[in-house]
């Protein structure tokens, strides 16, 4: 299979119109609970659960991949998000939102497996590094679009849900019109591995790890800059304009990296990154010029998870590849759930500034990692 295959392309559509939705209603639904009056710790509450959902969605992907395929795990990946999305119009209340949120997490991360898992199993050693920075060229785009859209169209409950489940429906269209298969490989027709043994296989361990660093580092910029930007007495819009910087640097940086981690090898590229992210830290800590320092800073930090995954799927066998992408995202979801949490309480006790210390304090210790020597492998060797 190609590089830029149908199934490649018709995936990657998929992907942008879910991401749009998901985008949209990330945004919204605290709002929407703050409306309503509800308690922040009960806002707080439905948030976690949907990202507790994802956990429990990476954890059964493997299984529904090697029983449905592909196709079919995608078909009820955005059905499950499409159901509990249309259902919050009609079920109201903390403990229904709470259920709701759960099971869109779920077939959120779902999706991502699916679709990670596909477009590795594509890949060869010399095309996966591009075809996951397309994959996340085209996550963050959708993004972007979602905020724009956000700020654009009616946020109204009754006036989003609508749009949002017509477009998750439209994410579904693409894949009828092409089969993803598992392996060209017919011995390995079927996805199989565990998530215990790819987290416990030393040769994997440097590419886990960065799945966790590069949760920590974006799950705090994600959810804590905007909280350092508003203290430094920005308006909502300069808010909105600096975030924008950060997330397009990390589009602009993902395929120059991604095409620099196919030739030069991840290793050296990983290196390279973590200490630009270290640098764009310590430039935010001593006050210089701020957009130079976002910049640099949103395009080290928003491109080492796929470097980091596709070293780690250099590691294993063909049909070991759907394991090992639910190891990397659970790695890189939890590494999001802690990083904020840690983060934000070193905020509250002591200074603002401490994001940018808690960045640049894990950044260095996966650096120290990266300049070990990697369990006996100069340069793992992919099973192309």
């Amino acid at each position: 299979m190609s590089t830029w295959s149908r199934p490649v392309i018709l995936l990657l559509c998929g992907l942008l119109l879910m991401t749009v939705s998901i985008a949209v209603l990330n945004t919204l639904v605290p709002l929407w609970l703050t409306h309503d009056a509800l308690a922040t710790w009960q806002v707080g509450v439905v948030s976690s659960s949907y990202y507790t959902g994802n956990l429990l969605g990476t954890l059964l992907a493997g299984w529904l991949i090697k029983q449905y395929g592909f196709n079919r795990s995608y078909y009820l990946a955005t059905g499950l998000f499409a159901v509990a999305t249309l259902c919050m119009m009609v079920l109201a209340g903390f403990w229904s939102w709470t259920l709701l949120r759960f099971s869109a997490g779920v077939g959120c991360a779902l999706v991502w497996v699916v679709v990670e898992s596909a477009l590795l199993c594509s890949g060869t050693v010399r095309n996966r590094g591009q075809l996951l920075a397309a994959y996340m060229i085209v996550y963050y785009l959708g993004t972007v679009a979602g905020q724009l859209l956000v700020s654009k169209l009616s946020t109204e409950l009754l006036s989003v849900i609508p749009w949002v489940t017509a477009t998750v429906i439209c994410a579904i269209l693409p894949l009828i019109f092409t089969q993803v298969a598992a392996s060209r490989d017919p011995a390995e027709a079927l996805p199989g591995g565990r998530i215990l043994p790819m987290l416990r296989r030393r040769s994997s361990r440097l590419g886990i790890n960065g799945c966790i660093i590069s949760g920590i580092v974006l799950g705090s910029l994600y959810g804590l800059m905007p909280l350092y930007l508003s203290r430094q007495g920005m308006s909502d819009a300069n808010v909105g304009y600096w975030m924008a910087l950060l997330v397009s640097s990390g589009i602009v940086g993902k395929w120059p990296i991604g095409r620099l981690a196919d030739r030069l090898g991840r290793m050296m590229v990983l290196r390279v990154q973590v200490f630009v992210v270290i640098l764009g830290a310590i430039a935010m800590l001593t006050n210089a010029a701020m957009a130079p320092a976002l910049f640099v800073l949103g395009l080290a930090g928003f491109t080492l998870y796929p470097v980091a995954m596709s070293w780690a799927c250099e590691t294993v066998a063909h049909h070991e590849l759907v394991a090992m992408n639910q190891a990397l995202l659970l790695s890189y979801t939890l590494g999001s759930l802690a990083g904020p949490s840690m983060t934000a309480m070193l905020m509250q006790s002591y200074s603002d500034r401490l994001l940018f210390v808690m960045i640049a304090a894990v950044a260095l210790v996966y650096l120290v990692m990266l300049l070990r020597k990697a369990d006996h492998h100069a340069t793992p060797v992919a099973h192309a």
